[in-house]
């Protein structure tokens, strides 16, 4: 079953930019969706580790490159949106990568949270 997303029209120049609004750290239940190089969907649960109004970070098994594009829901507000690999951290010592995920066409309340 598809995953309803929306997208941004201009998409330009986002990689430039820093860090930008407030952070938090915050357990949100999320899951995440992509087709890996075969084209095959895959699925994973995981919870952020911290969250701004523009995306989140989060640790994943799975080896994603930079850029790759997937949909990130909120599982507490079954919300989804459009999103895309921003920063990638080293390989923790007990398996996975921290990666830092910016949402496309961000909606100010999309974590249901005070930000």
């Amino acid at each position: 079953m598809p995953v309803k997303t929306r997208e941004a029209k201009a998409v330009s120049e986002r990689y430039r930019e820093k860090r930008r609004g407030h952070r938090m750290n915050s357990r949100v239940p999320v899951r995440l969706e992509w087709e890996d190089p075969k084209g095959r969907r895959q699925t994973v649960e995981a919870h952020t580790r911290v969250v701004n109004p523009y995306g989140c970070m989060v640790v994943l098994e799975h080896d994603l490159k930079l850029e790759h594009r997937l949909a990130l829901t909120n599982v507490a507000t079954d919300t989804s949106n459009s999103a895309v690999i921003v920063w990638k951290g080293n390989q923790r010592p007990e398996g996975g990568w921290e990666y830092g995920v910016e949402l496309v066409a961000p909606e100010m309340d999309f974590w249901g949270l005070e930000l």
